[in-house]
C-alpha cells in the first residue's frame, strides 16, 4: 500500500442533516381567516318542482285525481308515472299500463 503520507485525503463537504429546531412552529390560521380565503361556492339553480297543482284537475265544483292512488298504501299515497308504468313511493309497488298494441 503505498500511500503517500505528505498529501491531505480530499474529503466530501458533510451536509447539514441537523434539524432546525431554533425555527418556530407553523401558525394555524383561525377559522375566521380560513373561511374568508375559500372562494364563494356558486349559486345552485332551483329545479321546477313538481306542485301540487299537477296532481289534481279542478272544474267548477268537481276535483278530480290525475294519477293512481296506491293500493297498498291508502288514498294518501299518488303513484309515480314512468311511461309503461306507474310505482309507490312510498311502498315500491308497481303497477304495468296496458299498452296500446296490446289484443287480448
Amino acid at each position: 500500500m503505498s500511500k503517500k503520507a505528505g498529501t491531505p485525503k480530499k474529503e466530501a463537504p458533510k451536509k447539514e442533516t441537523a434539524k432546525k429546531t431554533e425555527e418556530a412552529p407553523k401558525e394555524v390560521p383561525k377559522e375566521e381567516e380560513v373561511k374568508a380565503e375559500k372562494a364563494p361556492k356558486p349559486e345552485k339553480k332551483k329545479k321546477p318542482g313538481r306542485r301540487i297543482h299537477t296532481l289534481y284537475k279542478v272544474e267548477t265544483d268537481k276535483v278530480t285525481r290525475l294519477r293512481p292512488t296506491c293500493e297498498r298504501c291508502g288514498t294518501g299515497y299518488f303513484m309515480a308515472d314512468h311511461g309503461n308504468r306507474y310505482t309507490c313511493g312510498h311502498c315500491g309497488f308497481t303497477r304495468y299500463k296496458r299498452a296500446e298494441n296490446e289484443h287480448v
